[in-house]
């Protein structure tokens, strides 16, 4: 029988100190929510930075964001979920941070969750790490023409990757500087979760997913329906063909 003492694996927590790191939280009239997500990001993790892009919100998403301690860039207009999380990106590759953190500002993405989608980055082991909604046994619950796009695009963007990928369009997301500096150089403003993964396949960075749940929106409701969801399937599909031929980008220098 061995008597080797056996080494515990370090706590997150342990490996996360002194390390800076900030939350990117795109956000679209999401006032009702956002005050939400940033206290549930700061209780998760009180060293963790905030930072609230809206995206040309109307409502008082700004204000609510500052009152509960995150600091906001407020653009002018809306770009789009494109431009607001490549602002983000800019943002944390700006300010030297080492790890960043993606969750979208309706609530949905639970930060409970987030030592899950960190650990692989923190463990050397992924560049950029997706919480899937379909990568463990219970899966996620949508509507059939929403679930079927999805599938679709898994299905697309693992044969170009030539791993598994189980939800191309997930926003909720972990990265190390060097996927942060790739996201700030270049970030796809039409469909960026699904061709942003490409662009991380083809700059040869390490893609890792780890199964996480989402909770149901609490206020507001998606953009996209039924019938936007076949429109959204076809025109990805159609981007991601272009993005295969598509020039990559100088990446930024050090910062």
């Amino acid at each position: 029988m061995s008597t080797e003492a056996v080494t515990a694996p370090t706590p997150p927590e342990t490996r996360l100190a002194g390390r800076k790191r900030i939350a990117i939280v795109p956000a679209l009239n999401e006032e009702r929510n956002i005050g939400r997500v940033v206290d549930e990001l700061r209780a998760v993790d009180p060293g963790l930075d905030v930072v609230v892009v809206s995206d040309g919100s109307t409502d008082r998403t700004v204000e609510v964001a500052r009152e509960h301690g995150a600091h906001v860039i407020r653009l002018p207009f809306n770009l789009g979920i494109g431009g607001a999380v490549q602002t983000g990106f800019r943002y944390a590759w700006e300010n030297g941070y080492e790890l960043a953190v993606r969750v979208d500002g309706d609530g949905q993405h639970d930060p409970a969750q987030l030592a899950r989608v960190l650990e692989p980055v923190l463990a050397g082991e992924a560049d950029i790490v997706v919480g899937s909604r379909f990568a463990g046994d219970g899966g996620y619950r949508s509507s059939a023409a929403r679930r079927i796009g999805i599938r679709v695009l898994a299905w697309v963007v693992s044969a170009i990757a030539r791993q598994r990928v189980t939800d191309s369009t997930s926003g909720f997301q972990a990265l190390n500087r060097r996927a942060i500096r790739l996201f700030a150089g270049d970030y796809p403003h039409d469909y960026p979760e699904v061709e942003g993964m490409v662009m991380v396949i083809r700059h040869r960075l390490r893609l890792r997913e780890v199964p996480v749940s989402m909770r149901a929106r609490e206020h507001g409701r998606s953009s996209i329906g039924a019938l936007a969801s076949v429109y959204y399937m076809a025109k990805v599909l159609l981007a991601l063909f272009v993005g295969l031929f598509r020039r990559d980008v100088v990446p930024l220098d050090d910062a």
